[in-house]
């Protein structure tokens, strides 16, 4: 069978739905996925995602691509989540370039091994570092930014030389028929595979053996990741999320436009956006700046502003409505149930007992809570799972730097929500119930590469005799020098 006949197993018409719980899923074989793993396993032993040249190509392959099919990902976009195009454009398509760039432009350097000293006892011999392809790795993305947290990954696995199989999210249907159409046309179709489809898919997927697996979602789903890995002894990484706070002791008009652009932007469905606000003092002001941040940016009329998203599915849209009742709304609350839209909402005097504070938010909604003074936002954090990020709006490097530590996250953050996301020399990852492993640059780069040891030592002179038995007090004495 040729790769393009396995291809069609997948990349049936998709059936996208602008609005709804969840779009019928695209053609799901599950039962023929071991049919393209074991052709992608095959070309993967051959080695030829190995040379340096090759990766190189693959990558200019996939910036080709996104360059030539821009507005085809822009559109795509639009009908799974309501972006802008610029939102699109820059939230996805251009980190996915930058990562590209960047990988292209280190690659050499990646690659080199890396020599290290030799004890004293095993001289004259040579011992280097060498980074290796792990083989085939499967890679799962996530909804919100459906390009980007698959391409990420892929540029990462192409940088290191692996082979890989991507799922795209059954949930951003058009964008999961772009990439299945797409991807197949510029990358190596012996290496490189795109498979469509829902929870059987996905099961079906994580039941086969890879070398290693990528996952970004939510953390019920990261346990089932894991406990599918471990059969088979794959690593894995697990980009999750959690509630990343953010405190306030700035409540300058700069630092509420800062948390509401991190916290708004595609409406609310952020893993690293700020999940709520500890207020240091009166949040009165705070509040009313952050309504004139947004006011300032999606207008009047926020449910009808073409840079505002909406949300998913109608069953994360009535989940978000679910959290009005859980606090009180003292800016937004507005929403319409045709377009799956919320406005952005800010809400005090919240139950901390309630989901709102409970689950990660995912949607446009900010609760804000006073706390009296740095130290109780510090041990409000502490009493709660590590998030992904954690924000602290203040210009004095006194409580930056209690800040950094003594809170635990992901990253950590100083009067720039999100701006670490597009930080390629900066590791992304989670800590604990927000992930494990880290990627973007030389980090991800690193995750995907088995860091082999290798040793050379001669025989010509074999000074290791010194350590042979017999023990005699002699030898004895020589290898406790040595050692």
């Amino acid at each position: 069978m040729t790769y393009a006949q396995i291809m069609g197993l997948f990349t049936s018409t998709p059936l996208p739905e602008p609005v709804g719980d969840s779009a019928p899923p695209v053609d799901e074989h599950p039962s023929r996925i071991a049919t393209v793993l074991s052709h992608l396993r095959r070309s993967a032993d051959t080695r030829i995602t190995h040379p340096r040249r090759f990766r190189l190509q693959q990558l200019k392959a996939l910036e080709k691509m996104l360059e030539e099919h821009v507005d085809d990902f822009v559109q795509a976009l639009a009908e799974d989540l309501g972006k802008s195009a610029t939102e699109a454009k820059f939230s996805e398509i251009d980190v996915v370039r930058a990562e590209i760039d960047f990988a292209q432009r280190h690659l050499v350097e990646w690659m080199d091994s890396t020599s290290v000293k030799v004890p004293l006892a095993l001289q004259p011999a040579m011992a280097k570092v060498e980074p290796r392809p792990l083989g085939v790795v499967l890679i799962i993305g996530a909804w919100n930014y459906p390009v980007q947290l698959v391409l990420a990954p892929l540029v990462a696995a192409i940088a290191a030389g692996n082979a890989a199989v991507i799922k795209p999210s059954e949930l951003a249907p058009a964008t999961s028929g772009a990439l299945a159409k797409f991807l197949p046309v510029y990358l190596d179709e012996r290496v490189y595979a795109v498979v469509e489809g829902g929870v059987d898919t996905s099961t079906e997927l994580l039941a086969a053996r890879w070398d290693h697996i990528f996952y970004t979602g939510g953390e019920r789903v990261a346990k089932i990741v894991a406990a599918a890995a471990a059969k088979h002894l794959t690593p894995t990484t697990l980009e999750l999320g959690g509630k990343s706070p953010a405190v306030v002791e700035n409540d300058s008009l700069a630092s509420a436009k800062r948390l509401a652009y991190a916290k708004f932007m595609n409406a609310g469905q952020t893993c690293v956006a700020p999940d709520y606000v500890l207020s240091v003092g009166d949040s009165s002001e705070l509040i009313r700046r952050l309504g004139q941040a947004i006011t300032s940016f999606y207008g009047k009329e926020p449910l009808t502003h073409p840079d505002f998203g909406r949300i998913v599915s109608r069953k994360h849209f009535e989940r978000l409505l679910s959290m009005f009742e859980q606090g009180e709304v003292v800016f937004g609350g507005e929403y319409d149930e045709d377009t799956l839209r919320i406005a952005p909402s800010i809400m005090r005097d919240v139950d901390l007992e309630a989901t709102l504070m409970t689950e990660e938010i995912f949607g446009p909604i900010l609760p804000v809570i006073e706390v009296e003074n740095f130290e109780e936002a510090l041990e409000f954090i502490a009493r709660r799972p590590s998030p992904l990020a954690a924000y602290l709006m203040s210009e004095s490097p006194r409580l930056q730097s209690i800040f950094s530590d003594r809170v635990r996250a992901g990253a950590i953050v100083h009067n720039a929500p999100l701006a670490q996301m597009i930080i390629p020399t900066l590791p992304f990852g989670g800590i604990g119930p927000s992930g494990m492993g880290t990627y973007h640059g030389k980090h991800g780069f690193d995750r995907l590469s088995q860091m082999r040891s290798e040793l050379n030592k001669t025989t010509v002179v074999d000074t290791l005799s010194a350590i042979y038995p017999p023990y005699s007090w002699a030898k004895r004495k020589i290898i406790d020098r040595l050692l």
